[in-house]
C-alpha cells in the first residue's frame, strides 16, 4: 500500500455524519468554513434593513427605491447558499427515511423563509429574515467546529499515512543502489536505510544493526536495537548506522497498513452507547416535531400566528439532536487515534467500552509476563574454584551449541568473562547436554541425566543450592571438568522488568489478576509469588484455556484475556474482552478486540484507563446533550410566555450550536489522558 493509497483508505472511511455527503472531513469544514464566510457578508444588509434591529439600536437604515427588497434578495441568497447543505441533508434523511438534525434543521429554516418571503410578498404579517441569517450562520458555525474537531480526530489515518516515505533505495543484485518508488518494491528486494531514514516496506535485516526507533508502532519512546535476522516495520526510523533489509511485506500486508485498517474499522464500528445515541436522537426528531406541531396548534388557537411562527421554528432549532449525533462519534474518533499513536490498537469499539468494567485479568505467562526466553539467574561453584573461571569453561563449551539454554549461558559469559577460549571436539549428548575439551581439560554440561550418565554426584553444599533451585521449577545445568562437578547454573524464564508493576497497577485499580501456563505448577508458583499475583492456573492445555475462561466467567467476573499465541486464540474469543499483546500472532490478534503493539503488559492498564475516560466523556456529552433538549423545548415553545419569557429564535439558534461546541471541547479534554505507562 502506498502512501496516497494509505490516505484514500484513511478517507474513505470516515462516517457520514448527519448527512453531510461524501467527501472527507477536511472538505467538508472547508465547505462549511467558505458557506460561513460569504453568509456572513450577506447577513449584515439584512441586519441592517431589519425594522427590528433598527428599533433594539436606534438607528434608520438608508431609504431609496427597491430598499423593500434588499432583505429578501440576500436572504434568499442566504437560504439558498447557506443553507444548501442542510436542504440537501434533509432530502438525503427524508428520503431514507432515517430522520434526524438535517432535516429539522431544513424545516426550521424552510418555515422561516416562507413565512418571511409571504410577507414580503403582503400576505402574512411577519418577516423575520435576519433571523432566519443568523440561524444559518450560526448553524454554519457549529458544523464548522464539528468538522475541524473530526477531522482532527481522524488525523490519525492520515498521519500514518505519512509515516511511509516516497521511495526507497533498492540494492541490485550486482551492489549498486537505485533509487525507486516505494510502490515499485516487491518481496524478495533488499533495500538499503540510511541513519534518519524511514523504512520502507516490513522485512528482516540482512546486513548491518542499528537503534530503530519504532514509537509509531509501539508508542514507546526508546529506540530498540535491530540486527541481523531480525524484523524492522515500514515507517519506523533507524538512528544510527545504516542496514540492509530484505523486504517480506508490502502494500496490505504490512504492520502499518494493518494498523491503519484496524483504527478505520475500529472507527466504523458502533459501541452499545453510540445505539443508544443514535436511537435517542431519532427519538428526538419525532419529539421536535410532535412540540412543534402542538406549538403551532397552540399559538393559532389562541389567535397569535406570528408568534406560532417564531415558536415553531424556535422549536424545531433548538430541537436539533446535533449535540447527540456528534457526543459519541467525536469521542471515540479521538480516543482511537490516540490510543493508535500509543500502540494501542482498537479492533472492536465494544471491547473498549467493556474493559473498563472487568474485575479480573488473566495473563498467559510466557511471552506475556514474561519474556519467553531464560536468562541464568544464579550461579554456584564448589570450593576452589571461582565464578570467572566457571564460567569461562561453560561459556566456551556451549559456544558451538544452539539451544536456547546454551545461548544464555554464552551471553552471560561473554559479558562478565569478555574473550573465552576455545573448545575443541564439540559433542552434543542429546537429553543429556553437550561436551568438548577446553584448554585439555574435559568439560560437560548437562542436567540430572548427565550426572547420572557419568555416575558423579554435586557435593552436599552445591546439592541444597540445586535442590532449592529446582523447588522454584528453575532449569539447572551442572558443570563437571575432568569428572568432578564444579558448579552449578540456574535458569529462569525471564519475568519483564515491568511485569510486577503492571499488577500492582491493576490491584490499585481493584482488579484481581490471574496468570495462566501450560508450566509446572512450581514454576508458577514462583512466578506469581514475584509478582504478587492473586491466582495461578498451571499446567492446563492449549485446548483448555479457554475454559478456565469460562470458569472465571461462571464465578460472575467480567474477565480480559491477555496472550500472544495461536493457543491463546480460543480463550481470547471467550474473555469478555480479549487482548493480544506484543503484535501477537495473526491468529491471536483476528481473536482479540483490543491489540498491544508493544509487549509491555503495562499497556493493560492503559487500556482500562482510556476505556475510563472514553466512557465518562461519552455519559458527559449524552447527559449534557439531551439534557440541553429536555430544557430547552418547552422553553422554545413559549411555556413561559405568560410571565412574559419568550426565547428568540436566534437565542436559540445559538444555544443550539453552543451546545454543539461544548460537547466538542469536553471530547478534546480526552486527549490530556496520559497513556505513557502503554
Amino acid at each position: 500500500m502506498t502512501k496516497d493509497e494509505m490516505a484514500d483508505q484513511g478517507e474513505g472511511q470516515h462516517d457520514d455524519h448527519g448527512g453531510h455527503g461524501d467527501g472527507g472531513h477536511d472538505d467538508h469544514a472547508a465547505m462549511f468554513r467558505d458557506r460561513l464566510w460569504l453568509s456572513l457578508v450577506l447577513s449584515v444588509p439584512i441586519l441592517v434593513f431589519a425594522e427590528g434591529v433598527q428599533e433594539l439600536l436606534g438607528f434608520t437604515a438608508p431609504n431609496f427605491p427597491g430598499s423593500m427588497w434588499v432583505a429578501p434578495v440576500l436572504g434568499t441568497v442566504v437560504y439558498l447558499y447557506g443553507g444548501w447543505p442542510f436542504l440537501t441533508g434533509g432530502v438525503g434523511e427524508a428520503r431514507s427515511r432515517q430522520p434526524g438534525m438535517m432535516l429539522l434543521i431544513a424545516m426550521a429554516i424552510t418555515v422561516a423563509y416562507v413565512a418571511s418571503m409571504a410577507n414580503a410578498l403582503g400576505v402574512f404579517s411577519r418577516a423575520i429574515w435576519w433571523e432566519l441569517a443568523l440561524l444559518i450562520d450560526v448553524m454554519l458555525l457549529g458544523h464548522w467546529v464539528e468538522m475541524r474537531a473530526v477531522g482532527q480526530a481522524r488525523g490519525a489515518l492520515e498521519a500514518l499515512a505519512e509515516l511511509l516515505p516516497d521511495d526507497a533505495e533498492r540494492v541490485s543484485e550486482d551492489g549498486s543502489v537505485e533509487t525507486v518508488p516505494v510502490s515499485e518494491l516487491s518481496e524478495g528486494d533488499v533495500v538499503l536505510v540510511r541513519p534518519g531514514a524511514r523504512v520502507p516496506a516490513d522485512g528482516m535485516v540482512v546486513d548491518g544493526s542499528a537503534d530503530v526507533d519504532e514509537s509509531m508502532i509501539t508508542g514507546e519512546s526508546t529506540p530498540v536495537p535491530r540486527t541481523e535476522g531480525e524484523r524492522v516495520v515500514a515507517g519506523s526510523v533507524v538512528a544510527d548506522s545504516s542496514i540492509r533489509v530484505e523486504v517480506d511485506a508490502i502494500g496490505e500486508d504490512t504492520t502499518l497498513a494493518g494498523i491503519q485498517r484496524m483504527v478505520a474499522e475500529a472507527q466504523e464500528s458502533k459501541s452499545r452507547t453510540q445505539v443508544l445515541a443514535d436511537r435517542a436522537a431519532a427519538l428526538l426528531f419525532y419529539v421536535a416535531v410532535a412540540a412543534a406541531a402542538i406549538t403551532a396548534v397552540v399559538w393559532l388557537a389562541v389567535g397569535a400566528p406570528t408568534d406560532a411562527v417564531d415558536r415553531t421554528v424556535a422549536v424545531l432549532v433548538i430541537a436539533c439532536p446535533h449535540a447527540l449525533g456528534l457526543a459519541i462519534p467525536l469521542v471515540t474518533a479521538i480516543s482511537t487515534s490516540k490510543s493508535a499513536s500509543h500502540g494501542i490498537l482498537v479492533k472492536d469499539r465494544g471491547a473498549l467500552e467493556r474493559i473498563r468494567l472487568v474485575d479480573a485479568v488473566l495473563f498467559d505467562k510466557t511471552g506475556t509476563l514474561t519474556r519467553g526466553e531464560h536468562v541464568v539467574t544464579d550461579v554456584a561453584t564448589v570450593e576452589g574454584v571461582t565464578r570467572e573461571e566457571l564460567l569461562s569453561l561453560v561459556g566456551a563449551v556451549e559456544a558451538d551449541s544452539e539451544h536456547p539454554l546454551a545461548r544464555a549461558i554464552h551471553t552471560l559469559a561473554r559479558d562478565e568473562v569478555g574473550e573465552l577460549p576455545t573448545a575443541e571436539g564439540f559433542e552434543s549428548m542429546t537429553g543429556r547436554g553437550v561436551q568438548a575439551t577446553v584448554d585439555g581439560r574435559e568439560v560437560s554440561v548437562g542436567g540430572p541425566a548427565l550426572l547420572r550418565e557419568l555416575a558423579v554426584q554435586a557435593p552436599d553444599s552445591l546439592q541444597s543450592t540445586t535442590d532449592r533451585w529446582a523447588e522454584r521449577g528453575a532449569a539447572v545445568l551442572h558443570a563437571i571438568a575432568d569428572g568432578e562437578v564444579i558448579g552449578a547454573i540456574e535458569l529462569e524464564d525471564e519475568i519483564r522488568d515491568v511485569s510486577a508493576e503492571a499488577v500492582k497497577e491493576l490491584h490499585d485499580r481493584d482488579i484481581q489478576v490471574v496468570m495462566i501456563t501450560g508450566d509446572a505448577q512450581q514454576v508458577a508458583d514462583a512466578v506469581a509469588a514475584d509478582l504478587d499475583i492473586d491466582e495461578v492456573f498451571a499446567e492446563v492445555l492449549p485446548e483448555d484455556k479457554d475454559a478456565k475462561v469460562a470458569e472465571l466467567q461462571d464465578r460472575g467476573m467480567t474477565v480480559a484475556m491477555v496472550g500472544d499465541g495461536v493457543n491463546d486464540a480460543p480463550a481470547l474469543a471467550r474473555a469478555d474482552v480479549g487482548v493480544a499483546i506484543g503484535a501477537g500472532t495473526d491468529v491471536a490478534i483476528e481473536s482479540a478486540g483490543l491489540v498491544l503493539a508493544s509487549d509491555d503488559p503495562r499497556g493493560i492498564v492503559a487500556i482500562h484507563d482510556l476505556s475510563e475516560a472514553t466512557y465518562r466523556k461519552m455519559v458527559q456529552n449524552l447527559w449534557w446533550a439531551a439534557g440541553y433538549n429536555i430544557a430547552a423545548i418547552p422553553l422554545a415553545g413559549g411555556l413561559l410566555a405568560p410571565i412574559g419569557f419568550v426565547l428568540p429564535i436566534a437565542v436559540g439558534a445559538a444555544l443550539m450550536s453552543l451546545s454543539t461546541v461544548i460537547v466538542a471541547l469536553n471530547a478534546q479534554l480526552l486527549r490530556r489522558v496520559d497513556l505513557d505507562h502503554a
